[in-house]
């Protein structure tokens, strides 16, 4: 037969699990934010692939591919295409 401890056992209360608290990025044009409106770019040259033209914020017509729609995740790729805009402009 196994001894018995006289000492009373102690119930331990499971550990604590804190959550916590998340923020949203922002509102904005820089990576992990979410990007305030559409921005669209212009595509031209040969089978209508090469990026042309500035952003623009809607739909310029004929070809053209989104960067990002509004509330999208800024991502660096974003952020890679809006500044080779930036720099195609000027």
């Amino acid at each position: 037969m196994a001894a018995r401890s006289s000492k009373p056992e102690q119930e331990t209360a499971p550990a604590a699990t804190i959550r916590t608290q998340e923020y949203g990025a922002g509102v904005g044009w820089d990576v992990g934010q979410s990007a305030p409106q559409d921005a669209f770019r212009a595509l031209g040259g040969e089978g209508m692939t090469t990026p042309t033209g500035p952003v623009v914020h809607e739909h310029p017509g004929g070809y053209a591919r989104q960067i990002v729609a509004k509330g999208g995740l800024v991502t660096d790729g974003v952020k890679r295409e809006l500044a080779a805009a930036e720099s195609d402009e000027g």
